[in-house]
């Protein structure tokens, strides 16, 4: 392999901030901390927030020269913060694999189960989610690389790269062009036409958030398109399945068949304990990725058309009110593999996750000054309100206030049975 270079930096900035589109666009999202708004994207308006192009422009300007700052200063400190993680991560998971191997005693099982759910977190949240994010790529280490790096997930690395940097995180929250976290599959704007499938809405997110990490590489496939649109699967595509299948093979015969049957006699104790690590580390990711996109408060956007040469400022300011952040403590934010600093992470892609802590309080002044919504609650009150969402979202609009005991069989038919449109 040839030396190694830094593709993060300017060039990926410039992946997640260009937008191909031209003409007028309409984004919704809150007036403030409640309420609905709807803005005309024209360059003579005032922008979503209410803010003037001028100011926009000032905007982009402020959170350039943060983002240049950190990248000035990164250097030893951070190099040894991924480094040591690295080695703490891979230490506890061996640890836990070794206990795991006398999963029939009950202590060993539950301490061993623990480790190893700990170990798939940091694996995927603050390793294997900010390195394939090319946040440590300037240490030009192969090891910890976003172009070597391979992570213990059922989504290949390349596949995931492609649909979450250049994909989510170029449309963030834009209605049919950001599917992440089942922005395909369920309605999460009032505007979207209510249907009576979006009832089950709750029970599939539930389904999704237990199968995490498959829903993640389906989404990853594009499988949803294909299969709503029942069109056959070109050779690329095709090619691209067998690659997760492969991986995804890999993954399931690691944890259901190798390790357990190194436990001997105590394989099925050992195969739950696996399968419980799994279902831990994948509840947990799904409601830290829930805290960041979906509570009330967070603006979704429909730009069917938006000027090809949208500005930085403007890239910011959309990234700024379409996420949101979880408060709590450094233990809290390591755990989330610092996601809890949403905001951060969306406006600063690239750089190292280590730093959002430090600089979220600029940010912060940032929002304040031109007087814009900073969504951060703890992660119970951002939970629940992801989860009042998606079940308010998967009723009629208004159906909820309509409602009372006096009313309730005629509104429950009207559910199950709509008037034709």
């Amino acid at each position: 392999m040839g030396p190694l270079r830094d593709v993060g930096l300017e060039g990926r900035l410039r992946l997640y901030s260009e937008n191909p589109w031209r003409g007028e666009g309409v984004i919704r999202g809150p007036a403030g901390h409640t309420g609905d708004m709807t803005v005309t994207i024209e360059p003579t308006r005032t922008t979503p927030g209410g803010l003037s192009e001028a100011e926009v422009e000032v905007l982009g300007k402020e959170l350039d020269a943060i983002r240049q700052q950190v990248l000035d200063s990164r250097g030893e400190r951070d190099a040894a913060y991924i480094r040591r993680l690295v080695k703490v991560q891979r230490l506890v998971e061996l640890a836990s694999r070794a206990t795991l191997l006398r999963s029939r005693n009950r202590t060993a099982w539950v301490a061993g189960t623990a480790g190893l759910a700990l170990a798939k977190i940091l694996d995927n949240m603050e390793i294997g989610h900010n390195v394939l994010h090319g946040q440590w790529d300037w240490m030009r280490d192969p090891k910890i690389h976003s172009t070597t790096w391979e992570w213990d997930h059922v989504t290949p690395a390349a596949q995931w790269q492609r649909a979450h940097n250049d994909t989510h995180h170029r449309f963030t929250n834009i209605v049919g062009m950001d599917n992440d976290l089942g922005y395909g599959i369920m309605r999460v704007d009032e505007a979207q036409e209510w249907q009576p499938r979006h009832l089950v809405q709750p029970v599939w997110n539930f389904v999704t958030a237990c199968i995490f990490e498959y829903g993640i590489a389906m989404f990853d496939l594009d499988l949803g398109d294909h299969i709503r649109d029942k069109r056959n699967m070109s050779p690329e595509k095709m090619a691209e399945v067998r690659i997760a299948l492969k991986k995804a093979g890999r993954q399931l015969g690691k944890d259901f068949v190798v390790y357990p049957a190194l436990s001997g006699r105590g394989w099925k104790s050992t195969l739950a304990a696996n399968a419980t690590a799994n279902l831990v580390r994948n509840l947990w990711s799904h409601s830290v990725i829930m805290c960041g996109h979906f509570p009330e408060g967070v603006s979704t956007f429909e730009q069917a058309q938006l000027d090809e040469n949208e500005s930085r400022g403007h890239w910011y300011l959309r990234q700024m009110l379409g996420s949101a952040n979880i408060s709590g403590s450094r233990a809290l934010h390591l755990m989330t593999g610092n996601l809890s600093h949403q905001i951060e992470h969306h406006i600063f892609p690239d750089l190292p996750s280590n730093r959002y802590y430090e600089i979220a309080p600029r940010v912060r002044e940032v929002f304040a000054r031109f007087e814009l919504p900073y969504n951060a609650r703890p992660m119970v009150k951002q939970v629940a309100s992801a989860w009042h969402k998606v079940l308010r979202l998967s009723l009629p609009n208004g159906w909820l206030a309509e409602t009372n005991r006096r009313n309730l069989r005629p509104q429950l038919r009207k559910l199950l049975s709509p008037a034709p449109a």
